[in-house]
């Protein structure tokens, strides 16, 4: 909880005595030189020659762990000459008391291991991690839970793991069922849970037995939108209401924001930036290089390829028809797509179109009417015409959907293709110059209406 300091003064011996009242600040959590290297492929050194020479470098001579002076920093995206990765290298930074800090980075900047050396899951290579109080991490989806055990035996195994007595965890039951949502599913074992149930009780867990240091990674993203918004406020008042510490992760730039004060940007597992959260934002959106993009041939190293997909009707290549570096907001969006027929049985399919800003964050969604696949024929060509984007000035992605989508049950999937596309606004009328209003939340600001898709000829 905050400290206060009280101090009694008085300017002279007849004076009645002033009392002043300071506020100080206690350091929550100090990352000192925090490193984490991993061996790709491997457990430990990978030889047994390797790891006793380890142990006798390190435990028996008290010297350097040889294998510390090898590695290369963490980029997933590039094959390196090092069988060895920093995870993370030399992170120093302090967190105080009470403050609300957003850690913010591409997907493999060290995000996670950072969390999971706060919470113990692994332990730092070199450098130390002080923290003060209880911690309470969220850092997938289940963490902590045991999976034969009902909901009510988790929340109660969760808050023994973290100190709390019985009477105090039972004091809170009412407060954590109410809030997560769960109740009817209270003592029904968690391996029947949803994903998103399981992160609703993991999330109320974490927040409701009064940790001092609150620590989230992505998880919420798995929430609906309903509980995403109980979810930051619950932070929001666990921090300033409550003077506890929150360590946020997200890809939600908005949620970012809203919430926290301080951020932090990773990059290939080194410290790139520590400031405002703004700043911070427009730091890592800076770094984020859109090349547009005209012709794509689609791989599977652009397909997300998830169990529910049918593989009915697949995409093979794509074509942006519009000048992807100049386009303006009453342009409308045309493209073209070649598309193999798998299954015959299936008669209709819908085009799925999804844009996204350079934050990553969905700007603007639609589905398409069914269209009818030509007859007998394996291989054919559809253009895509999206008329109204209404799209403001900036750089944005395209990710792609093959579907038979529906509002009611959603349908089945297909094929999903991530940032199949790349462009930019550039010209924009005097009504895109402003923000627009909230259409349905997670899937954009603007509702893209009348899109027709068109059967070419070969």
């Amino acid at each position: 909880m905050p400290q206060f300091r009280v101090f009694l003064a008085c300017i002279t011996p007849r004076d009645p005595p002033i009392i002043y009242i300071t506020y100080i600040m206690t350091t929550a959590i100090e990352f000192e030189n925090i490193s984490k290297q991993y061996r790709l492929g491997l457990v430990s050194t990978g030889t047994l020659s390797h790891d006793l020479n380890r142990f006798w470098q390190t435990k028996v001579l008290r010297r350097e762990d040889p294998y510390l002076k090898v590695g290369e920093v963490n980029d997933r995206a590039h094959k390196g000459a090092s069988e060895y990765v920093w995870a993370l290298k030399d992170i120093n930074f302090k967190v105080e008391q009470g403050d609300v800090v957003g850690i913010i980075g591409r997907n493999g900047a060290g995000k996670s291991t950072l969390l999971k050396l706060l919470s113990r899951v692994t332990a730092p290579t070199t450098g130390t991690i002080r923290a003060r109080g209880r911690i309470a991490s969220l850092l997938e989806v289940g963490t902590g839970f045991h999976p034969e055990m009902t909901g009510r035996e988790n929340i109660y195994m969760n808050g023994a793991i973290m100190g709390m007595s019985r009477a105090e965890i039972t004091r809170k039951l009412d407060e954590i069922v109410d809030f997560s949502g769960c109740e009817r599913y209270l003592d029904t074992p968690v391996k029947r849970y949803s994903s998103g149930m399981t992160v609703r009780l993991g999330f109320a867990i974490a927040a409701h037995l009064e940790p001092e240091i609150l620590v989230v990674d992505e998880v919420l993203a798995v929430g609906d939108a309903e509980f995403q918004k109980k979810a930051i406020g619950k932070m929001q008042d666990v921090s300033r209401g409550e003077g506890r510490t929150v360590l946020f992760v997200s890809h939600n730039m908005a949620a970012v924001r809203s919430l926290c004060k301080r951020g932090i940007v990773l990059k290939s597992g080194l410290l790139n930036y520590d400031g405002n959260i703004n700043d911070a934002i427009e730091h890592y959106s800076s770094e984020i290089q859109i090349t547009p993009t005209k012709h794509v041939i689609i791989t599977d190293d652009l397909r997300i390829d998830e169990e529910i997909n049918k593989h009915r009707f697949d995409y093979l290549e794509a074509w942006f028809l519009n000048d992807p570096e100049n386009m303006a907001t009453e342009e409308p969006i045309r493209m073209r797509f070649r598309i193999k027929h798998i299954d015959f049985s299936q008669k209709t399919f819908q085009v799925g179109i999804f844009i996204a800003n350079g934050n990553g964050q969905r700007v603007a969604c639609c589905y398409t009417d069914p269209v009818r696949a030509p007859e007998n024929q394996e291989v054919f060509d559809i253009e895509v015409l999206v008329p109204h984007h209404n799209l403001a000035k900036g750089k944005y992605t395209i990710d792609l959907k093959l579907s038979d989508f529906n509002y009611i049950n959603y349908g089945s999937e297909y094929d999903q293709i991530a940032k199949v596309f790349s462009f930019e606004i550039n010209y924009v009328d005097e009504a895109h110059t402003k923000p627009f209003g909230n259409w349905i939340p997670n899937y954009g600001n603007s509702c893209m209406r009348d899109v027709s898709v068109k059967i070419l000829e070969l």
